[in-house]
């Protein structure tokens, strides 16, 4: 499931009009977004060059012909930094060496329990929760230990009523997916995730063929508990990589309407 770079830069590509490129539109174009030659004459290289790297038969360009690339395709930070981990991924003599062991959770899970009022759990490198405290649970039964969050925003259909804006998690979900997912030294247990979800869920085939990369660590998400009605919490991302680990908080706002119903929720 590993990406290339030759298909991020056509899914790309495709996604760019030439209106947003600053070309005229032109004649009636039988492929959506940009056509290889204005995509080349946009970042200054030949259009055989380019297409070299679109059909894979040059893999490793310059750095600056990708910060080019970048430029002509308009990514923000976080798709030019996908860019380059596709282009140049780690070396295979670092490949080979035994990847360290995940952290165990058992020291970290009497600080989750410390949180009474902010909804914590964390994650391992397949999605899977290693610990979690109860007000997660309680939040969201998909954040329980043992449970896959990405999995369960695919297939379980509670989570859909759980978040009124679930188009907008599920992008964020996938786009995030992809900004920090490795290329080189991915957990076989993920892979095995991301099959099954291009398999099972269309929404999800569809946002992956997107190739959207977006690094979110902080934000607000909407949810529609069945016990205490709407929620609006802050959320927090927290890389632990000496654990290969990913703590997520969700809070409320001090003093506000939503700080109550969370205090509601932890006492029940």
């Amino acid at each position: 499931m590993a990406d290339t770079l030759g298909a991020f830069l056509r899914t790309r590509r495709e996604q760019l009009s030439p209106e947003q490129a600053g070309l005229p539109a032109g004649e009636r174009r039988r492929v959506p977004g940009l056509r290889r030659e204005e995509v080349a004459h946009l970042a200054g290289i030949s259009p055989e060059y380019y297409l070299r790297l679109e059909q894979g038969r040059n893999q490793h360009p310059s750095d600056q012909i990708l910060e080019s690339l970048a430029a002509a395709l308009q990514l923000d930070d976080d798709a030019v930094a996908y860019l380059h981990r596709l282009a140049h991924p780690t070396p295979s003599a670092r490949r080979r060496r035994p990847r360290p062991r995940a952290a165990s959770a058992d020291h970290l899970q009497p600080l989750l329990d410390s949180w009474p009022l902010t909804a914590a759990y964390a994650q391992g490198t397949a999605g899977r929760v290693v610990a979690a405290n109860r007000l997660a649970v309680i939040l969201c039964p998909f954040f329980a230990v043992g449970s896959n969050p990405l999995r369960a925003a695919f297939l379980e259909p509670e989570m859909r009523s759980l978040y009124p804006q679930w188009d907008d998690m599920t992008a964020k979900a996938v786009s995030g997916l992809r900004a920090t997912l490795s290329i080189d030294d991915t957990d076989p247990e993920l892979l095995e995730t991301v099959g099954e979800l291009t398999v099972a869920s269309e929404r999800f085939r569809t946002l992956w063929a997107k190739r959207e990369v977006r690094r979110r660590s902080t934000g607000h998400t909407r949810f529609n508990h069945p016990l205490v009605g709407q929620l609006e919490l802050r959320y927090e991302k927290l890389l632990r990589p000496e654990a290969r680990q990913l703590l997520v908080l969700y809070y409320a706002d001090q003093d506000s309407a939503d700080a109550e119903r969370l205090q509601l929720l932890a006492g029940l």
